[in-house]
C-alpha cells in the first residue's frame, strides 16, 4: 500500500525546494495550498463559501479571495468555519490523488498547515523543513514583497518549529542548498528502505 509522507515547515522554511528534490527524483508531490485554491474555484466551494459568508466575498460568481481573507484573517472562528468547508473537499480530492498514485511506494503531501489542520494524522511519516526566524523572513519579504511586520504575522498563526519538530520523523534544516540536498539524499534512502 502506498504510504503518505507529510511535508511541513513554517512559512519561508523551504518546504518547496525539499518538495522540487523529490519531483526530481520522480516521485509523485501533491501540494495541498494549490490545490485547494483550485477548489476554491469549484462550483460546490464557491455555493457553500457564500452560504456561510455572504454574497460580499464573491465577485462575478467566484470567490474574492482578498475579501475572504479579510474576513477570517484575525477572526478564529470564521477562519474554523472556511477550514470546515475547505478541508475536508481537499483530503476528499488527496485520497483520489493517492488512489490515481498508487503503483508508487510512497507519495508526498506537501502543506504548510499539515499539523494546524489535523491532516498529519494520515501521515505514515513527517518531514519538517526549519530555517532561521531571520532566513525566513528574508526569504518571505523577497519572495512576496511584503514587510516583516506582515512576515512575523504570518508566523504567529502557524505552530512553532519546536512543536512540528517534536511530532516529526525527520527534520531538514534548510539554511544552504547544498547541505539540504545532503539531508535530503539521507531521508530519501530511509523511505525507499519503509515496508
Amino acid at each position: 500500500m502506498t504510504k503518505v509522507i507529510g511535508l511541513t515547515g513554517g512559512i519561508g522554511s523551504g518546504k518547496t525546494t525539499v518538495a522540487k528534490l523529490f519531483m526530481s527524483e520522480g516521485i509523485p508531490v501533491y501540494i495541498a495550498d494549490d490545490q485547494a485554491k483550485k477548489i476554491m474555484e469549484f462550483p460546490e466551494t464557491v455555493r457553500k463559501v457564500a452560504s456561510v459568508f455572504g454574497e460580499e466575498v464573491l465577485k462575478n460568481d467566484r470567490i474574492n479571495t482578498k475579501a475572504l481573507s479579510s474576513v477570517v484573517f484575525n477572526n478564529p472562528d470564521k477562519l474554523k468555519a472556511l477550514n470546515a468547508i475547505v478541508h475536508p473537499l481537499v483530503r476528499q480530492h488527496f485520497d483520489q490523488w493517492v488512489a490515481e498514485n498508487k503503483s508508487f511506494p510512497f507519495v508526498i503531501k506537501e502543506a504548510a498547515i499539515l499539523f494546524e489542520s489535523g491532516s498529519y494524522k494520515f501521515c505514515n511519516k513527517i518531514i519538517t523543513v526549519t530555517a532561521s526566524e531571520q532566513t525566513r523572513i528574508r526569504r518571505v519579504i523577497e519572495r512576496d514583497h511584503v514587510t516583516e511586520q506582515e512576515v512575523l504575522d504570518r508566523i504567529k498563526n502557524q505552530w512553532p518549529d519546536s512543536e512540528k519538530i517534536a511530532k516529526s520523523d525527520y527534520v531538514i534544516n534548510n539554511e544552504n542548498l547544498e547541505e539540504t540536498k545532503i539531508q535530503f539524499q539521507e531521508i530519501l534512502k530511509k523511505l525507499k528502505n519503509l515496508h
